[in-house]
């Protein structure tokens, strides 16, 4: 009896939830797959597309469950893509309704929407992989370069004709553990213990950027061989 009220008690607190925890779970899963790109966490501006043809509207990228149809004429706000479909939010047929659509749906100020935003996805990937590597290219963004090797040691800006240019410096470190042996005035045996460790420097990283735009890369390090990577610009959009 005792084990029906606790199941009982447990169901009703995973209802009492407000709303907004809800929908910030459900959200953070969807935001740990890592074949989708979330346009919020990637562009200041949101995109929003015309709505061309009424579509079917799929709970997953793969289209396997289908959760309702996009009215057609209408602007929707892009949430997600991936290389071969989007995530949207907009007007149902009978109600709103947020899930994955086929690009053939929808329009866009700027014909080649549907290349812009492949490329923008492709993109993106690339970036996940260098910031998880601690990794810097060429046409990464200063805020790229903050995530994959955090705060600089030192910093210039200098403002020009052509916009703002300047230069990331990174210090990197290795430590060095010191020992003492140490007599045991009891036992009368001997020891070693931790004295104090002291930083050596292994190498010097550093980065020059136009306009918020890693234009060089450069490293001092020996054993870090192999030509620098570069990618693509963040893309601009111009609807």
């Amino acid at each position: 009896m005792r084990a029906g009220w606790m199941t009982l008690l447990a169901v009703l607190l995973a209802f009492s939830q407000p709303v907004n925890a809800q929908k910030k779970a459900r959200m953070s899963l969807l935001d740990s797959d890592p074949d989708v790109v979330y346009l919020d966490s990637v562009l200041k501006k949101p995109i929003e597309l015309k709505v061309e043809k009424a579509a079917p509207v799929f709970s997953d990228r793969e289209g396997s469950h289908r959760l309702g149809t996009l009215k057609a004429n209408q602007t929707v706000k892009l949430e997600a893509i991936t290389d071969k479909i989007y995530r949207v939010r907009g007007e149902g047929v009978r109600d709103g309704i947020a899930g994955w659509v086929a690009p053939w749906a929808f329009s866009s100020k700027d014909p080649k929407f549907v290349e812009h935003l492949k490329q923008l996805y492709e993109r993106e990937i690339i970036v996940r992989e260098l910031i998880a590597a601690k990794q810097v290219a060429v046409g990464m963004t200063m805020d790229e370069v903050a995530k994959s090797k955090g705060k600089p040691n030192k910093t210039s800006v200098r403002m020009t004709e052509g916009g703002q240019t300047g230069r990331w410096e990174y210090v990197e470190y290795d430590e060095l553990k010191h020992y003492v042996t140490r007599i045991d005035p009891v036992t009368g045996h001997s020891y070693r213990t931790l004295s104090h460790i002291t930083q050596i420097e292994t190498g010097n990283f550093a980065v020059e950027f136009i306009n918020d735009v890693v234009t060089a890369v450069e490293e001092s390090k020996e054993d870090k061989g192999g030509n620098v990577r570069i990618v693509v610009p963040p893309v601009v959009f111009g609807w």
